[in-house]
């Protein structure tokens, strides 16, 4: 590991200029390129103290082992350079797009004497027209099939084309129709390049009028008797309609644009483009985008930008880019642009109307995409064992920790405080030992003081639970009233499954009678993990840590994930430990972590929206929906209300002193009801029945992977 201070420059020695920058490791390989409008300012950035730099960027500064820059005259002949760095030399520290996969295109090779329709892949060529790209090399065939029958054009390779001007025979879709058979001579040279070019008219957008003559000619045919030329030519019009069907239209015509949205979490990204010509989604294409560096969803659209239009010129570049974020600068940028179009070229976020509507819709399918990705992921056996040997080495366990339980406090400006605790064995979520837990010990915001509650809550029933099979000598009676969770697993929507009875809690990775009680049914929290994780940084650790040493219990490792910069702290320890940011174990860290925090903040919403539901404003006379939510709104919850005098009542629009008055009689004579706990048990009931409440999650609220951010606001 280096010194950056060992090869640190004078700060008289960088240019205060644009340019680009180069750090190499010892063996002199670039390992980051950058840019920047001021490489003095940039590159001091770089060499500070280390304790305040991201991790990623410490890691990298420390690997490296020189630095070097460029200058340039203007930052877009320093985006220009960036570029092609970044393609020459591969970086280890610079975005990287983990689809690299070369997509299909519809390409028409209007270079030849006799043009031809294919599919083509890779460098594009001069003199060929591309249309696309495609998701699927099957779609551009299905379409090219269609349009052959109005369309004959050569689609056939050079051998087989020589092959058929040697015997004067033409192939297949010479005899059925399909192809004008330029190969013996049924087509002049210039009538089939003129054929190819309306054929790469109508694939342009430019529908519209080939239809109408198409009809003209249809109609006419019809006049004049000539019944089975009309009726060809309606199977033609039928044809390119359904063609036309295959991209639909969803901006206005002769709008082309290419929308670019971006789905991301602190180590990964996707990114996927629309490509819209002639008001018509004609292709589609993504990629999964590793964040090696810190980086904001800006520079992310950069270079998807470089990467989309780094090689292109002309028409390829379109008029129009939507983004969900703009680099900054953005003047560069645009100004590159449109030098690789050769005219002006839009950059800009969409704010109404269709482009936001169809902006939304990428932005969906960029989410699938990252969804998608990180399912195949966590699928993997070999890259889950990997993960847990990971976490064992970096944590110094003994052996790879197969049941891990992650806890999550949540709660709204210290109103509904809950935990939850969910559990993943070998590496995958195990719903059915999901727990969740109210805060009963205390009243008010304190994470630490909750976490240890509930730490200490799950545990004591894990040692009652020995102290019951004669493992354990001094256990404690217990009724503490956690939350079981149903045994049947949470659906992808968050509810629960329609299929048999919901049971108890099942017993995880063994069936023994150590696991079961007297009836059979399997207990709860029976079964230790080998590690907890808590969502938080040191205090959160040190509670969970000092609940565990309370109660007696030193065979379980603790260690806490913190979200801003994905540390993972350990009990007692000043320093955290910083996994790789390739890591699968700090990969598997953060899936366990969000899950908890989707289920505790889940759980909390519900129970937000059952108190709202049941509120002791229902009851006040000639108080209707509209002005009870401006006093939620206005003071934030009931209790608060509740302390409210009648003057600051008045003071919400629409409250008059009478309505006033009788809110705050009507709040006097509610007394708040205490959460209704079955003394055998410990469990806590329903308000309504008396029957333990599941924990299948609220409905309409989905289950999301990745990491749940979304909707946060003031929650925790």
């Amino acid at each position: 590991m280096a010194d950056p201070s060992s090869y640190r420059p004078r700060p008289g020695e960088i240019p205060d200029s644009p340019g680009v920058y180069r750090f190499r490791d010892e063996h002199r390989r670039v390992i980051y390129v950058g840019k920047a409008k001021s490489l003095r300012q940039r590159l001091a950035n770089y060499f500070q103290d280390l304790a305040n730099l991201h991790p990623r960027t410490r890691t990298m500064v420390t690997t490296a082992a020189s630095v070097e820059w460029t200058v340039v005259s203007t930052e877009v002949e320093a985006l220009q350079l960036e570029y092609s760095w970044i393609k020459e030399y591969d970086p280890r520290f610079n975005v990287k797009y983990r689809d690299d996969k070369s997509y299909p295109y519809l390409a028409v090779t209007m270079n030849e004497e006799f043009p031809r329709v294919q599919v083509m892949r890779g460098q594009k060529k001069k003199g060929v027209r591309y249309f696309g790209p495609y998701g699927h090399a099957w779609a551009i065939r299905d379409t090219v099939d269609l349009l052959l029958r109005v369309f004959p054009v050569r689609t056939c390779s050079a051998g087989v084309f020589k092959n058929a001007a040697r015997t004067g025979r033409p192939c297949l879709l010479g005899y059925i129709g399909k192809c004008s058979a330029p190969c013996v001579g049924r087509i002049t040279p210039d009538d089939h390049w003129d054929l190819a070019d309306e054929f790469c008219d109508f694939m342009a957008g430019r529908t519209g009028t080939y239809l109408r003559r198409l009809e003209r000619q249809m109609a006419e045919a019809a006049e004049e008797m000539e019944y089975e030329r009309a009726a060809r030519l309606r199977d033609d019009i039928g044809a390119l309609k359904k063609a036309m069907e295959k991209s639909a239209v969803v901006l206005a015509d002769a709008t082309d644009a290419d929308l670019i949205a971006v789905a991301e979490d602190e180590l990964e990204a996707a990114v996927q483009i629309f490509h819209v010509r002639g008001g018509r989604v004609r292709g589609q294409r993504g990629w999964v985008t590793d964040k090696v560096e810190e980086i904001t969803t800006g520079a992310l659209v950069e270079h998807a930008l470089q990467q989309l239009y780094g090689e292109e010129s002309g028409d390829a570049v379109p008029k129009e880019v939507l983004v969900p974020a703009l680099p900054d600068p953005v003047e560069p940028v645009q100004q590159w642009l449109t030098e690789r179009r050769g005219s002006g070229v839009s950059l800009r976020i969409p704010q109404r109307g269709d482009k936001k509507a169809l902006m939304e819709t990428v932005q969906r399918n960029a989410q699938q995409a990252l969804v998608l990705h990180k399912t195949k992921r966590a699928s993997d056996l070999t890259t889950r064992s990997r993960a847990l040997e990971e976490i064992a080495e970096a944590l110094d366990l003994d052996s790879a920790p197969l049941r891990i339980e992650c806890y999550d406090i949540s709660h709204l400006q210290g109103d509904d405080v809950v935990a939850s605790m969910v559990v993943f064995e070998d590496g995958l979520a195990r719903k059915s030992e999901y727990r969740r837990f109210q805060i009963k010990g205390f009243e008010g915001q304190d994470d630490v003081r909750s976490m240890h509650e509930v730490i200490t809550r799950r545990f004591r029933r894990y040692l009652a639970e020995k102290e019951k099979t004669g493992e354990w000598a001094d256990g404690e009676d217990l009724s503490d009233g956690d939350r079981p969770t149903t045994g049947a697993d949470t659906t992808e929507n968050g509810a629960a499954p329609t299929h048999g009875p919901a049971l108890a809690d099942e017993p995880a990775l063994t069936d023994g009678p150590a696991f079961k009680d007297d009836d059979g049914r399997p207990k709860r929290f029976a079964y230790p993990p080998q590690l907890v994780v808590v969502d938080g940084g040191q205090p959160q650790v040190a509670a969970a840590q000092r609940a565990l040493d309370d109660l007696g219990i030193d065979d379980i490792a603790v260690c806490g994930l913190a979200k801003r910069l994905e540390e993972v702290w350990l009990p007692r320890e000043d320093d955290p430990v910083v996994l790789p940011r390739t890591s699968e174990g700090l990969y598997l860290l953060q899936r366990v972590r969000d899950e908890a925090h989707r289920f505790a903040i889940t759980y909390q919403r519900a129970k937000r929206a059952k108190r709202f539901r049941s509120s002791p404003l229902d009851d006040v006379p000639g108080l209707g929906e509209t002005r009870k939510q401006a006093l939620i709104k206005h003071f934030g919850s009931v209790k608060k209300l509740r302390s409210a005098t009648i003057d600051q009542i008045c003071e919400v629009p629409g409250i008059g002193r009478k309505t006033a008055e009788t809110v705050a009689v009507a709040l006097a004579r509610a007394t708040p009801a205490a959460p209704a706990v079955n003394t055998a048990t410990g469990e806590i009931m329903d308000d309504d029945d008396g029957v333990p409440e599941t924990t299948a999650d609220a409905p309409g609220e989905p289950v999301t992977a990745g990491t749940p951010d979304e909707r946060r606001g003031q929650e925790r």
